[in-house]
């Protein structure tokens, strides 16, 4: 099990509202001494709480659990704000992947926080991240 994990917001939103799919995430998460966010996971988890909202995909009781759920994540994280330097990485990092801006956002968060935390993971469940970190 890793002492640190750098946590993408697709992770947390996987173990918390689907929870049971996933067992071995919560599993990491759970056991991790060191977890890792950058605010983008702030923003990005609250925007996936109003969109469920509105769709009235999830009932509010459970939108509410899961709410506290991950805030509970992000307050045990150290989290990373979004920097020049994170900013500057990000627009060339992993230029071999097609990968969207925000993720190109947690991507330069983690290449830059696994320089401080010698043995940082990534722990996604998407898989075009998971690619392009295993480069970078």
């Amino acid at each position: 099990m890793p002492e640190g994990l750098y946590l993408d917001t697709s992770a947390v939103l996987r173990a918390v509202i689907e929870t049971g799919t996933t067992p071995d995430v919560e599993e990491q998460i759970r056991r991790a001494e060191v977890l890792v966010t950058s605010r983008l996971s702030l923003v990005e988890a609250a925007r996936v709480l109003v969109r469920l909202r509105l769709s009235s995909a999830i009932p509010e009781r459970r939108l509410g659990d899961a709410e506290r759920e991950i805030a509970s994540v992000w307050a045990r994280c150290d989290l990373w704000e979004l920097t020049p330097a994170v900013c500057e990485l990000a627009a060339h990092v992993a230029p071999g992947k097609g990968l969207r801006a925000l993720d190109a956002l947690h991507l330069a968060t983690f290449v830059l926080a696994r320089r401080r935390l010698a043995g940082l993971e990534l722990l996604t469940v998407d898989e075009r991240l998971r690619e392009a970190a295993e480069t970078s």
